[in-house]
């Protein structure tokens, strides 16, 4: 994006099969047009949730969020999406607080933004259900274990990622999982 900035993504098309992938890939072509329009992340999110409700496998969910640097914050809207996770740099990694909103597709529901200060070392993890969804535990259970597994020392992001996996997954669980892990630069 413009000024250095960088739009971070992550959503969920709700089904499987065909059909989802392709919905999948019309909603990530329109964001990537509507991010480089410059616009505030939830009319970002109110002209995707116009376009989800035209296909046809119409409920997703999704956090987008945009980075800037110069200005050491990142404005997040999330439409209907698990929360993303703040690990600052020194501190306690934390699930965000922030207005769930409803589904992309649902239509005419507001999204609101929220600005989070994101300083040198700060890292944010974004990540779909598949992650934290599975049959032998709770959600809760699972979304209490991910910010203590997010707390040892910093590794590479993608070892972390792996960790994570590792940690709160089975091979044998159905649905996808994607992870969207990074880090502020420390300079």
């Amino acid at each position: 994006m413009s000024d250095d900035r960088t739009a971070l993504v992550i959503g969920d098309v709700m089904g499987s099969g065909s059909g989802a992938a392709a919905t999948m890939g019309q909603l990530r072509t329109a964001i990537r047009t509507l991010a480089a329009l410059d616009l505030d992340p939830a009319a970002v999110l109110w002209h995707l949730d116009r376009i989800a409700g035209e296909l046809d496998q119409r409920f997703a969910t999704c956090t987008y969020a945009v980075y800037d640097p110069r200005r050491a914050c990142c404005h997040v809207t999330m439409a209907g999406h698990l929360p993303p996770v703040l690990m600052p740099a020194g501190g306690a990694p934390r699930p965000l607080d922030l207005p769930t909103g409803a589904p992309l597709g649902v239509g005419s529901v507001p999204f609101e933004t929220t600005r989070l200060r994101i300083g040198p070392g700060d890292g944010l993890l974004l990540y779909t259900d598949g992650l934290v969804e599975t049959r032998s535990h709770s959600l809760d259970a699972q979304l209490a274990t991910l910010p203590r597994l997010l707390a040892r020392p910093p590794d590479p992001l993608e070892e972390t990622c792996y960790h994570l996996l590792d940690a709160l997954r089975s091979p044998d669980e159905p649905d996808d999982v994607a992870l969207l892990l990074t880090r502020a630069d420390r300079s």
